[in-house]
C-alpha cells in the first residue's frame, strides 16, 4: 500500500476515533479534559462585579446567633437592612412552618424590599409529591410565555425534575419571583456549569440569578435561534442540556458581609442601593460546599459568579468551530512535519511547537474574549496522530532498509550502505542519468584454465579470486554490479554521488593487480596455475537505476559508456597490459598516478576515436619503463623510427613490455602514429 495512503487512512482513523470521544463524552476522558483546560481561569485577571453583594450566614453569624437554621425574626431584621436593595436573591428555601408569627414577620421583611427572588429546591427523588397546591405561586415566575416546544426547539434539552422542595404560602406569596437554585455537577464531580433552567410540572422554571436578571431588566428571555437566548442586550447559548459554562475569578476576590455584621448596623442602608444581594449559607457546618475549578466554595458562590459574568459580558462562549479548526490542524500538523522533515527530533519538535503556540493563542482568547475551546482533545489528537505516522515511518523506513539491505549488501561497502540508509533519498532507484566510472575486469584464458581443473576446483578457484577483487571495489565506495562468468562489472557514483569517482575506479584497478599477485604467491606455493587478468576504466554519462522485469529488477547502469568499458577491458590483451583506461577517466584524475599514453583506437561499431592510457603500480621498475618508453614513443610519433626503434628494442629486451613489442612491430612495418581502427 501507497504510505502516504497509509498515513491518510491513519489520520481518519485518528479524527473518527478522538471525535467519538469528544462527542459521546467518554469517561475517564472527559474529567481529563475538564480539568485540563481549568488553568485557564487561573490566568485570566478579570474582576468580580462590584454591585453584587453576598451576605453571608457564615461561621461568626452561626457562633453569634446559635445553630442554624435561626429564628425567622431574627432573619426579618438583617433582611430589613436591605430595603434599599435593587434585588435580593434567596438562596434558601422555607420549607417548614415555624409559629404563624415568625413566619409572618420574615414575609412581611421580604415583602418590603423592592423585588425578591426566593428560592427553592428541584430534586429528582422525594419522600412525598410536590404539593400542587403551592405551584400557584410559581406560575408567573416560569417561562411559560416563551411557549418553548418539549420535542423541537432547544428547551427539549433542558433538564426535567419530578419534585420540588418549596416555600411554605405566606413566604412564598410575599416573594416577586422565585427560582431554582439547584445546579448539576460535571462528570469529574465539580460545578463548571449555571442552569438557565429546569422543568417541573411541564412548566420551565429559571434559576434565581436568571429571574434577578429579568426582574433587573424588565425583560423576558427570548429565544433567537435553536442553541441561542437572549435576555436585555445579551445574548448567551445554553449547552445540550440548558446550563451556561461559568466564568470562574479568582477565589481571593470572592467577598462577603457577615449576616452578624448586618445585624450590628456596621453598613449604612444606602451602601446596599441599587446593588445585587445574595444570601445564602456560607458556614461549612451549615451549608452546601460545592467542589469547583477553582477549589471548595460556598454553593451560593456560583449563583455570584454567573451575575457577575453577565452583568461584564464575562460569559463563555463556546468555540465549537474552531474547536473542529484547531483538530483538523493537529491532525495535519504530524502528517506535514513528516513530509517536510527526515529527524524525528525536528518533527518532534514541530508537532511540539505547533500544539504549544495553538494553546498560547487560545488561552489569549480565552482570556481576552471568554472563547471556550476545548484543548485536550486536540491533544490527544496530535500525540496519537504522530505516534501513528510515526509507527507508520518506522515500519517503512524498516522496510526500505530491509530492502535496501538486500538489494546492496553483496554489492556495496557497509560504510557505503549505511549511508544510503541513513539518507535513502540520495538512492535514485527509478533511473537517472549521472557520469559514473565504469570498470571490467576478466581472467585471461579462463576457458583453457578452467579445462583443466574439474568443475569443483574451478567454482573454488572462482571464489578465491572474487573475494579479494570484490573487497577492493567495496573499499573504495564502488558498486559491484555482477559477475559475468570469470568477469566483473562495477561502477562508481552511483547509487550515491561520490566526487572522485575517476580516482577510486583507478585505486580499485591497482588494488586489484596487488590482491591478484598475493593470490598468485599462493597458488605458486600450492603447485597451482596462476591468473591474469585485464582491467578497463572508462568515465561517461549512463543511466543507472532498477532495471529488469516486473519480476526481477538489478539496479545497474546501461549505455555506450559501458559498452566502451567492455572493449577497453578487452584491449588489455591486445597491448599485453593489465589496465587500460580511457582518456574521459584519464581527464578526470586528480592524484598522481603512474600512467602511460599508449594511443587512439577506434573500437568496432564507433565512429570516435578514443585515447587510451595504461594504469600502472608505482613501483621503481615502472617509473623507469615509463620513463623509457615515453622517450621512445616521443620519437616514433616525430617519425623518427630509427631512434625509437632502438629505444623501444632497449625496453623489450629489459622489461618484455607489450605496448613496446607492438609499436617496435608498426615501426618494421613503416606504420606512422595515428589511429588504431579496431576490426574485431
Amino acid at each position: 500500500m501507497n504510505e502516504k495512503l497509509k498515513y491518510f487512512l491513519a489520520l481518519g482513523f485518528v479524527f473518527t476515533f478522538i471525535s467519538f470521544l469528544y462527542v459521546y463524552k467518554i469517561e475517564p476522558l472527559e474529567s481529563f479534559s475538564l480539568k485540563f483546560n481549568d488553568i485557564q481561569f487561573s490566568l485570566h485577571e478579570k474582576k468580580l462585579h462590584d454591585q453584587i453583594i453576598l451576605i453571608a450566614i457564615d461561621e461568626p453569624s452561626i457562633h453569634q446567633l446559635g445553630r442554624w437554621p435561626w429564628s425567622r425574626e431574627e432573619l426579618a431584621k438583617g433582611i430589613n437592612y436591605l430595603q434599599k436593595a435593587d434585588i435580593v436573591l434567596f438562596d434558601m428555601v422555607f420549607s417548614e412552618t415555624t409559629t404563624l408569627e415568625q413566619d409572618n414577620k420574615l414575609a412581611e421583611s421580604i415583602r418590603s424590599l423592592n423585588n425578591s427572588v426566593c428560592g427553592f429546591f428541584l430534586k429528582q427523588t422525594s419522600r412525598k409529591d410536590v404539593d400542587e397546591s403551592k405551584l400557584h405561586f410559581l406560575e408567573d415566575s416560569s417561562l411559560e410565555k416563551l411557549q418553548f416546544q418539549v420535542s423541537k426547539d432547544i428547551s427539549s434539552s433542558f433538564l426535567s425534575t419530578n419534585f420540588a422542595q418549596l416555600n411554605v404560602e405566606n413566604i412564598a406569596s410575599s416573594c416577586t419571583m422565585h427560582g431554582s437554585f439547584s445546579t448539576m455537577v460535571s462528570s469529574d464531580n465539580l460545578y463548571r456549569s449555571y442552569p438557565i433552567a429546569f422543568y417541573l410540572e411541564n412548566r420551565l422554571y429559571p434559576s434565581i440569578s436568571i429571574q434577578g436578571l429579568r426582574i433587573k431588566y424588565n425583560s423576558d428571555i427570548e429565544k433567537l435561534s435553536k442553541n441561542s437566548l437572549k435576555l436585555d442586550q445579551t445574548i448567551f447559548y445554553p449547552d445540550q442540556k440548558g446550563f451556561i459554562r461559568l466564568n470562574y475569578y479568582d477565589k481571593e476576590q470572592y467577598k462577603t458581609i457577615s449576616f452578624i455584621d448586618l445585624l450590628e448596623d456596621k453598613f449604612n442602608k444606602n451602601y446596599f442601593a441599587n446593588k445585587i444581594v445574595i444570601l445564602g449559607v456560607t458556614d461549612e457546618g451549615s451549608g452546601n460546599i460545592i467542589s469547583t475549578p477553582i477549589g471548595q466554595i460556598p454553593s451560593s458562590f456560583i449563583h455570584y459568579t454567573f451575575l457577575s459574568n453577565f452583568l461584564q459580558n464575562h460569559l463563555i462562549k463556546e468555540g465549537e468551530i474552531f474547536f473542529w479548526l484547531i483538530m483538523i490542524l493537529m491532525l495535519s500538523v504530524p502528517f506535514i512535519s513528516i513530509l517536510l522533515f527526515k529527524k524525528r527530533v525536528h518533527r518532534f519538535f514541530m508537532n511540539a511547537s505547533s500544539y504549544i503556540s495553538t494553546y498560547i493563542i487560545i488561552q489569549y482568547i480565552f482570556i481576552h474574549f471568554s472563547l471556550y475551546i476545548d484543548l485536550f482533545y486536540p491533544l490527544l489528537t496530535v500525540i496519537l496522530s504522530a505516534s501513528i505516522i510515526e509507527a507508520i515511518a518506522f515500519n517503512s523506513k524498516e522496510y526500505s532498509e530491509k530492502l535496501l539491505t538486500e538489494t546492496f549488501s553483496s554489492y556495496l561497502s557497509k560504510e557505503l550502505l549505511h549511508q544510503i540508509i541513513i539518507n535513502p533519498s540520495s538512492l535514485k532507484l527509478g533511473g537517472e542519468t549521472r557520469e559514473v566510472s565504469i570498470l571490467f575486469s576478466d581472467i585471461r584464458n579462463f576457458t583453457a584454465l578452467s579445462e583443466s581443473m574439474n568443475a569443483k576446483k574451478v567454482v573454488h578457484l572462482l571464489n578465491r579470486y572474487f573475494s579479494p577483487m570484490t573487497q577492493s571495489v567495496l573499499n573504495h565506495e564502488g558498486m559491484l554490479d555482477k559477475y559475468i562468468g570469470d568477469a566483473i562489472m562495477a561502477f562508481f557514483n552511483a547509487p550515491i554521488a561520490l566526487k572522485n569517482h575517476a580516482n577510486a575506479s583507478c585505486f580499485t584497478a591497482l588494488s586489484m593487480i596487488q590482491e591478484l599477485n598475493k593470490l598468485n604467491k599462493q597458488l605458486k606455493k600450492e603447485s597451482q596455475q596462476t591468473i591474469s587478468i585485464g582491467i578497463g576504466i572508462n568515465t561517461s554519462n549512463a543511466v543507472v537505476g532498477n532495471i529488469g522485469s516486473d519480476v526481477k529488477k538489478n539496479y545497474t547502469v546501461i549505455g555506450d559508456g559501458v559498452n566502451l568499458a567492455s572493449r577497453i577491458e578487452d584491449l588489455t590483451k591486445f597491448y599485453g597490459v593489465q589496465i587500460l583506461i580511457s582518456e574521459y577517466t584519464f581527464s578526470k584524475l586528480t592524484e598522481p598516478f603512474l600512467c602511460r599514453e599508449i594511443e587512439a583506437v577506434q573500437v568496432k561499431g564507433k565512429h570516435q576515436s578514443v585515447l587510451l592510457y595504461e594504469l600502472m603500480l608505482e613501483t621503481t621498475e615502472n617509473i623507469h619503463l615509463v620513463d623509457m618508453y615515453s622517450a621512445a614513443l616521443a620519437a616514433y610519433k616525430k617519425e623518427e623510427f630509427t631512434k625509437s626503434s632502438l629505444l623501444f628494442e632497449k625496453i623489450v629486451k629489459i622489461y618484455n613490455d607489450g605496448p613496446s613489442k607492438y609499436f617496435l612491430n608498426n615501426i618494421q612495418n613503416k606504420k606512422p602514429w595515428g589511429i588504431h581502427i579496431m576490426t574485431s
